[in-house]
């Protein structure tokens, strides 16, 4: 009897500690699910708030969670002084742990939906890897948050300032280069912030820049870091950076959803001027140019230029910036439905799903609350009322949200 209670606390334990592990842009899996989180479908500004406390700075990365902690970066501009630092507060009441200034840069221009301080950190093996774009890359002790090292040397001229988020793939530490001239993609070593390997983009397009996040996929039992960019999504291999395949989307720009994977297929958005989603196929066989050859499907109606797609089973949901979202079958492109959200904020976040439901949030505030079905169901809609282009992270009982000025825990 005692052995079967201590192992039933022990599984609610783990479940408990699963749950509260948001540990990058768009969670665990990379794909923006929480699916054992019992979530509220219902607060407000008061009601199923659990903590809300005011932190200094502009950012609009993704909170990480990890160890009853939560990790943020932001960016204090005073005058021409630009502080960039990372915050670490206590997960169950929002009290401030730590918190440590990475860089002090001069402030640049940055557009009016970016801050200095997008790129989302990662938690791994207690450390904290924050990206900065160009102004720098840096690992933090996540207990204390003392530096272990900086890696400064990575210069390039951004337009609109910073952006995609990095990701992991064994010690390799990847992220993209997008600005104005000579894209490239970088690998640092994590555990000194070496430099492992550049690679040239080698798109030829008019405009070159692009803030997108890798996605380290498995294939035929081999890594690889798919990276979309300007004109082309591309896989490389984690180890050294060599090119795999390549897929063309023409003049396609200022890319920044995050890409997924999902029965074989990779799911990506192609950005500005005019977004289109493409769903790709991926296996053992794709090298090279797989432009003719690999595509599935595509669609070229309410693409999402910033948010990024969700996955449920089967089902494919996209929610434009102006709020459209749409459902497909996501191995086949058949369109079930496409009905506008509320709000006129614009989505810029990326959704999640936790608790059975999706979570669409806009930059008003306002969180609609939708059945992952292939038929338009609208369960509620939650005002928190404050300015946010942030993506939820998600804990077992609720979720984790930056705004403007605010972090904010939302539970029952």
């Amino acid at each position: 009897m005692h052995r079967s209670i201590l192992s039933f606390l022990l599984l609610i334990s783990l479940n408990s500690a699963r749950a509260d592990f948001w540990p990058e842009f768009r969670g665990p899996d990379k794909n923006g699910h929480a699916s054992d989180a019992q979530v509220p479908l219902r607060w407000s500004d008061r009601k199923n708030v659990a903590w809300k406390i005011e932190v200094e700075g502009k950012a609009w990365s993704s909170p990480v969670l990890a160890n009853e902690r939560v990790f943020v970066t932001t960016a204090l501009v005073d005058g021409e002084d630009l502080s960039l630092q990372a915050h670490c507060y206590s997960l169950s009441d929002g009290k401030l742990i730590w918190e440590k200034e990475i860089f002090q840069r001069e402030a640049d221009k940055m557009h009016k939906k970016n801050s200095h301080a997008s790129p989302t950190p990662i938690f791994k093996d207690g450390k904290l890897y924050c990206h900065f774009g160009h102004h720098g890359t840096a690992a933090l002790d996540s207990a204390s948050g003392e530096v272990i090292w900086k890696q400064e040397s990575i210069k390039f001229k951004p337009v609109h300032g910073t952006g995609g988020s990095p990701a992991l793939s064994g010690d390799c530490l990847i992220f993209s280069c997008d600005g104005q001239e000579n894209p490239i993609v970088v690998a640092l070593n994590k555990q000194d912030g070496s430099i492992l390997w550049k690679t040239p983009r080698n798109v030829e397009v008019t405009r070159k820049f692009s803030f997108s996040t890798p996605l380290v996929i498995e294939v035929a039992g081999s890594a690889q870091a798919v990276l979309p960019g300007s004109g082309a999504v591309i896989a490389y291999q984690p180890s050294d950076g060599k090119e795999i395949w390549r897929f063309d989307y023409d003049e396609g720009y200022s890319v920044v959803p995050r890409p997924l994977y999902h029965n074989g297929k990779i799911y990506v958005c192609s950005g500005f001027n005019r977004a289109i989603l493409y769903a790709v196929k991926v296996d053992g066989e794709a090298k090279g140019d797989i432009t003719e050859s690999n595509l599935v499907w595509k669609v070229e109606k309410a693409i999402p230029k910033e948010s990024s797609p969700i996955i449920v089973d089967d089902l494919l949901f996209i929610n434009d910036d102006k709020g459209i979202l749409s459902c497909f079958n996501a191995d086949t492109g058949e369109h079930h439905y496409s009905e506008r959200l509320n709000g006129e904020g614009g989505f810029s976040s990326s959704p999640v799903f936790a608790g059975g439901h999706l979570f669409f949030h806009n930059g008003e505030g306002i969180t609609t609350v939708v059945k992952p079905e292939d038929r338009f169901r609208k369960v509620e809609e939650n005002d928190i009322g404050e300015f946010g282009l942030s993506s939820f992270a998600v804990a077992s009982d609720g979720f984790v949200v930056r705004t403007e000025g605010s972090l904010l825990r939302i539970a029952e």
